[in-house]
């Protein structure tokens, strides 16, 4: 992916978060999957690719003032599970769901990791 894909795909998952309150029924190509490439499955989510989104270089500008620590945080609470099975989760359609929350506890579980580490190597810095 060029800069401006990874920039575009920034904004793009910015206006879906937006419009994801507003649709009726959501499936899984209606969420903003933490990652350079869209997951088709599940198991497609790794650590290592929401890592290389929350960490790019690319990263919207406005956020980059902030610690990455703030960053992941942010995500954490888009993809917790209290606010995600409880709000969106009933929205998602009944022959995805499963397959959704699925893929949005492999999410807010790297995230968690991610965080760990971050706050890990800011004790060894």
């Amino acid at each position: 992916m060029s800069k401006e894909d990874v920039i575009q795909l920034f904004d793009t998952h910015e206006r879906q978060w937006t419009r994801l309150a507003t649709l009726d029924e959501l499936r899984w190509e209606s969420f903003p999957w933490p990652m350079l490439k869209k997951p088709s499955v599940p198991e497609e989510i790794t650590s290592v690719a929401i890592s290389a989104y929350i960490l790019s270089p690319h990263y919207p500008e406005k956020d980059k003032s902030r610690p990455t620590k703030d960053r992941i945080k942010e995500h954490i609470r888009r993809w917790h599970p209290d606010r995600f099975e409880t709000k969106l989760l009933p929205k998602v359609a009944e022959d995805e769901k499963e397959k959704v929350k699925e893929g949005a506890g492999f999410v807010v579980r790297s995230l968690n990791d991610l965080l760990t580490r971050s706050n890990v190597l800011n004790v060894f810095s």
